[in-house]
């Protein structure tokens, strides 16, 4: 059963509407809706403009800004509208006396208030790029096969969870282990927020279990890294020049029949400044795995530009943890049936649940957090 070292952040009684009133009072300017309404206006002006669609990516990058608006405005006024609904419903139940009213409403209410949490958290994912589709990568540390095996076990929980959320996953980059488990995969990660509600997964995940790969039965210790990065394809990156990159190709390894054999259909990019590497192998194309890597490299070298500006306005940079000891920022010990989230405290017995991707309650307590430190702040 889930434990949250966070109680203190839920909300108060879900069935008192006149404290969801407040709530969404207060919600409605912590949103600026008002503005949001504006900038949407400004946005649809913009794509009833001829030549709108003359930069496809430009019009859907517009498109997506303002569907995304209009699902705030939305939300908001859903969750007005029911409240105000209940209220006068509820006066006119006392009034008459309907007692079966009465209990009907409050079971309203209390559904009101489950969303209206919803949105609060949906809220927390106020980041610049929070709102962006992902690129997600997870590798292999200390541990040797043992370690490939885990990071393979992470792929197929993040694939579960992508799939609980109705998002959409292309795997851009897969190595396989030498004897077990993968060296690395690499994801697009398409879907509403998918950057916001992958962040809290960066950092290194700690696996402890009696290793299945050890004739004496041995416990074993584990780690893989968990890095996520906003896929940017509609913004300028000021240090990406193609002459500054090295592209090789060369034969596909893994499974793929002959074509992976006897084509260099995969392909290697290189940015020289700054010694980003990164691969894509998956498509039988060559001109795919270029776009692919493309993707990556604008994705990484985004991020690496903005922890520099960052570093430079002396702000807290965002550092990538030794993969190894001392540095995980959660557990999962098998054996001893436990998941821990060092970070907020968020622990369950139910291993088995996560690893299908049920991490949605690490997640969600993250960013509660996350707000709360930025409020103290």
């Amino acid at each position: 059963m889930w434990r949250l070292a966070l109680v203190n952040f839920r909300p108060s009684m879900p069935a008192d509407l006149s404290d969801i009133r407040s709530r969404l009072d207060a919600l409605h300017g912590y949103l600026d809706l008002d503005a949001k309404a504006r900038e949407r206006e400004e946005l649809e002006m913009v794509s009833s403009q001829p030549g709108f669609w003359d930069k496809a990516d430009a019009a859907q990058a517009t498109l997506k800004k303002m569907n995304m608006l209009k699902s705030w405005i939305d939300l908001w006024d859903g969750l007005s509208g029911r409240q105000k609904d209940l209220v006068e419903l509820g006066e006119m139940a006392a009034m008459e006396g309907d007692e079966s009213l009465l209990n009907s409403l409050a079971a309203d209410a209390e559904a009101l208030e489950a969303d209206l949490r919803k949105l609060e958290l949906k809220k927390m994912l106020d980041g610049e790029d929070d709102g962006r589709d992902a690129i997600l990568s997870v590798t292999p540390g200390a541990g040797g096969t043992e370690a490939q095996d885990w990071a393979m076990m992470l792929m197929r929980q993040y694939q579960r969870w992508m799939e609980r959320r109705g998002f959409t996953c292309n795997v851009l980059d897969l190595q396989d282990g030498e004897e077990a488990g993968i060296k690395g995969v690499t994801f697009e990660v398409k879907g509403e927020y998918a950057y916001g509600f992958l962040r809290p997964e960066i950092g290194v995940h700690r696996l402890v279990r009696i290793s299945p790969y050890d004739s004496n039965a041995r416990r074993h210790t584990s780690f893989a890294s968990v890095y996520a990065y906003p896929v940017v394809e509609d913004v300028e990156i000021p240090g990406l020049k193609m002459e500054d990159v090295r592209v090789d190709t060369y034969r596909a390894q893994g499974a793929g029949g002959q074509h992976v054999n006897k084509t260099e259909s995969a392909v290697r990019m290189t940015h020289i400044p700054t010694n980003i590497i990164v691969a894509c192998q998956t498509e039988r194309s060559q001109i795919q795995n270029r776009e692919n890597c493309l993707k990556m490299l604008r994705a990484k070298l985004y991020q690496h530009y903005r922890e520099e500006e960052a570093k430079k306005r002396e702000d807290k940079k965002q550092k990538k943890l030794k993969i190894e000891w001392g540095s995980q920022i959660r557990s999962y010990v098998l054996d001893d049936r436990r998941v821990k989230d060092l970070r907020t405290g968020v622990e369950t017995s139910d291993t088995d649940a996560v690893l299908d991707g049920d991490i949605d309650d690490f997640i969600n307590a993250y960013l509660l957090m996350e707000a709360e430190k930025a409020k103290e702040a």
